[in-house]
């Protein structure tokens, strides 16, 4: 929780002003038992009514001077707890946004998506009880128990006694339950993981009659976070209960006393009830604080998870910015040299150099010893069985993964040596998966090329083949996107995927099995397009259909993470059988003849 209180340091007047008015209306709170034992033993014992009526407004006046702390305190700590849980959720954004893909797929969705949003409030909760009553409540405690002293000290040793044995209950109790709401926290992530998939998932599981058995896998799961809960709850409960005993029996010997000292004529009755409030407000405080301090131990648990987050630090590291600074002894920029070696040393434009890719706890290899080269505008089709490692070898080329051995090159230039913003102007993908986001046709294709212009845009969907359903919908390119493209049909999306990636007309583009829910014409149309497409765009294909690569310049077959064979179709056919069998799975040999 130390290392997050940074976040709190634009709200330093905040975090003062806060405790600093608490405080205030707590000591206008001490008076009031006094002023009470005045009106007792002054006011009413000795018939003094206009002395009743002053002292009287006296503790309105207080109650006002106090409502008014109260509220100006909850504001600046409201305004604090706030502030400090934007800028904590910007921050941990910020910070999972610059992680590698491996520490996402380490982390998991479901608890990033906890740690953003529960986590936080609970952060934020924890902040903002802390400023209003971290220091009134122990300061009504140990103020009260002072103000005992001046009225009587035989009386004030019971508070001495009472104290103590509170904090022992109340801070083992702490103790105690702190881990557990660690568990619980994890718990939730487990819970909310379950959920997500049965949501995205969900055509899956009906497909497939399966929704009895994610029911009962949900219940575990949730029987399981209800109980743990349960029993933090019943462990915290007993804070209120015992602590309630213990002031209750405190009371009671105190009023025993009381009346034994006024027999003694040490004190008044009015001084006896001024012993009785300060106890009642002793009470209320320990109450306050017991649950001040679940709330600071649910914070801490969760602020120790988001501190988590945050201490995990990206495998990937980005080269800095490139500047044009002067190489010494050469009459050229730095940039303009290395690009002059590059031309002449780069006759591919990618290149895999003995490339191994083992992913992060994995127990083998995904790729091994890839071996390859692509020269500068080629089209090139990669085919494999399921698991064959297709994806994880394109995903390498705009790094999403580094290889764990070899070297993998973009016109002659390892890609570790580039910045992000130059390999991915150069590299565009079109994932598995169509990912759009809400808002319009427009927006989602600006993402490929934010000043692109309406003439590019609208040549984009056309060599996407998307123009035909882009000009029926009613605002065309401002046509509304519903989350995830919900509103659209499987190969709508796709076509607006690939058109978002062709907009900033990249030097390599990756169609990651991105046209399997386009039919064979749409798909031939599509390919043929983009090989008419200005420039000597260098394209991947990965696809399971032999006719979507069966016209690239070369072929690559993936077996098991490996490479089988390098070549063009025909030449595959004769001599491959991995790609004999892939074929002639989809066209009989009859056909082919």
């Amino acid at each position: 929780m130390k290392k997050l209180l940074v976040y709190l340091k634009d709200y330093k007047k905040e975090t003062v002003l806060a405790p600093l008015f608490k405080m205030l209306e707590a000591t206008f709170e001490l008076f009031v038992p006094l002023v009470m034992a005045a009106i007792i033993d002054q006011g009413i014992g000795g018939g003094n009514i206009p002395y009743v009526l002053r002292m009287g407004g006296l503790l309105i006046a207080l109650g006002v001077i106090g409502l008014v702390c109260s509220i100006t305190a909850q504001y600046y700590a409201a305004k604090a707890a706030v502030g400090f849980s934007t800028k904590l959720k910007h921050a941990l954004f910020e910070h999972i946004q610059g992680l590698s893909f491996t520490e996402i797929d380490t982390l998991g969705t479901s608890t990033m998506i906890t740690r953003m949003t529960s986590d936080v409030n609970q952060a934020q909760n924890g902040v903002n009880m802390v400023l209003r009553l971290f220091l009134r409540s122990p300061f009504i405690v140990f103020g009260a128990m002072i103000m005992a002293f001046t009225i009587d000290v035989k009386a004030a040793f019971i508070f001495v006694v009472t104290i103590p044995l509170l904090s022992v209950v109340v801070f083992g109790i702490m103790m105690l339950t702190m881990p557990m709401y660690k568990k619980v926290q994890a718990g939730l992530d487990s819970v909310l993981g379950a959920t997500r998939e049965n949501l995205t998932g969900a055509r899956v599981i009906r497909a497939f009659n399966k929704e009895q058995e994610e029911i009962d896998a949900f219940e575990e799961k949730n029987s399981a976070l209800a109980h743990m809960q349960l029993f933090v709850g019943k462990l915290s409960a007993l804070t209120n209960p015992v602590t309630y005993i213990i002031i209750n029996a405190a009371t009671i010997i105190l009023l025993y006393t009381g009346a034994v000292r006024v027999d003694e004529g040490t004190i008044t009755q009015g001084q006896v009830v001024a012993l009785v409030n300060y106890m009642s407000q002793i009470l209320i405080e320990l109450v306050k604080l017991a649950n001040l301090i679940i709330t600071i131990t649910k914070a801490l648990a969760c602020a120790n998870r988001i501190q988590g987050v945050f201490e995990i630090e990206s495998s990937m590291e980005w080269a800095q910015k490139l500047t044009d600074t002067v190489q010494p002894g050469s009459g050229m920029p730095a940039e303009d040299g290395k690009a002059t070696a590059r031309q002449q040393a780069a006759d591919y434009i990618v290149e895999f150099d003995h490339v191994h890719l083992k992913y992060a706890g994995a127990g083998a290899e995904s790729l091994s010893d890839l071996d390859f080269r692509v020269k500068k505008g080629e089209t090139v089709g990669i085919i494999g069985g399921t698991g064959s490692g297709k994806s994880s070898l394109v995903h390498m080329i705009p790094r999403f993964y580094d290889a764990t051995q070899g070297c993998v090159r973009v016109e002659g230039r390892d890609v570790r040596e580039y910045t992000m913003e130059e390999l991915r102007q150069k590299v565009g993908i079109v994932p598995q998966k169509a990912v759009l986001f809400q808002g319009t046709i427009r927006d989602n294709l600006l993402w490929g090329k934010q000043d692109a212009t309406e003439e590019e845009l609208w040549q984009a969907v056309e060599t996407a083949q998307a123009k035909e359903f882009v000009e029926q919908k009613e605002g065309k390119l401002d046509a509304p996107v519903a989350q995830s493209g919900r509103n659209l049909s499987g190969g709508q999306r796709q076509r607006l995927t690939i058109a978002r990636a062709l907009v900033g007309r990249p030097d390599i583009l990756i169609l990651d099995d991105s046209a399997s829910a386009l039919d064979y014409a749409t798909d031939a149309a599509l390919r043929q397009s983009i090989r008419n497409m200005e420039g000597d765009m260098t394209v991947f294909i990965v696809s399971q259909r032999a006719s979507s690569i069966r016209h690239a310049d070369q072929i690559i077959v993936l077996e098991d993470g490996e490479v089988a064979d390098i070549g063009t179709h025909d030449e595959l056919l004769a001599r491959c059988s991995v790609y004999q069998e892939i074929y002639y799975s989809q066209y009989s040999k009859e056909k082919e003849a």
